[in-house]
């Protein structure tokens, strides 16, 4: 996120071959400036969905600390998904958890990943291993920088995917016919999701 003017700037795709994408990385100069781990993420919302039909976000996560964020809608008609960021860390997962429910707020749905973090000059280049597939974001400070770091990095721009994690979950559980409310590893056990589930283009392919 620039936290200059809380604004996040952000492309993502689809990617088959992590381990050859980590290579590329390391042999452009990147940095892992976080090794993989584990995130808990937990979407909150009114029980009528007001935040979820106006298209912003409340979500708790917590990895190797814990963050509240709140994103606005996305900016339309851009080449890269733009939206006001904000985001604090918070001391306490659960007692922060207690207290947007106590405001009236519940968990709609709980997604998991695993994470690894790289810098590469002005971007940050994180791999995301999703129960149905794994993906690269790229966050920079603008639509130019981006596109370059995909292109050293081997990615079609063309395939980027414009669709949230969780609006690609609706996907899949609608091609798929799954029942689960959460987007977690244990849901997607033995599910196999192609790039077609979920109407995504695959952007590493040579």
């Amino acid at each position: 996120m620039n936290n200059e003017n809380e604004e996040e700037i952000e492309v993502k795709f689809y990617i088959r071959f992590p381990q050859r994408l980590r290579q590329r990385l390391l042999a452009l100069g990147a940095v892992e400036v976080r090794p993989r781990g584990y995130e808990l993420n937990l979407r909150f919302d009114y029980p009528d969905r007001r935040l979820t039909r106006e298209h912003r976000v409340l979500r708790l996560r917590r990895d190797v600390k814990a963050l509240l964020t709140y994103k606005g809608p996305a900016q339309p008609d851009l080449p890269v998904s733009a939206r006001r960021e904000i985001e604090v860390e918070v001391a306490d997962f659960d007692i922060t958890r207690h207290l947007l429910e106590a405001l009236g707020l519940e968990v709609s749905v709980i997604y998991e990943k695993w994470r690894t973090t790289y810098r590469l000059g002005e971007v940050e280049v994180v791999i995301d291993e999703m129960p149905y597939g794994v993906f690269c974001e790229i966050e920079g400070p603008d639509a130019s920088a981006i596109e370059v770091a995909a292109q050293q990095l081997g990615l079609n721009w063309d395939t980027r995917v414009r669709q949230s994690y969780l609006a690609l979950f609706e996907t899949a559980k609608r091609v798929l016919h799954l029942e689960t409310p959460h987007l977690t590893f244990q849901a997607f056990e033995g599910v196999i999701v192609s790039p077609e589930d979920l109407d995504v283009h695959v952007a590493d392919e040579e």
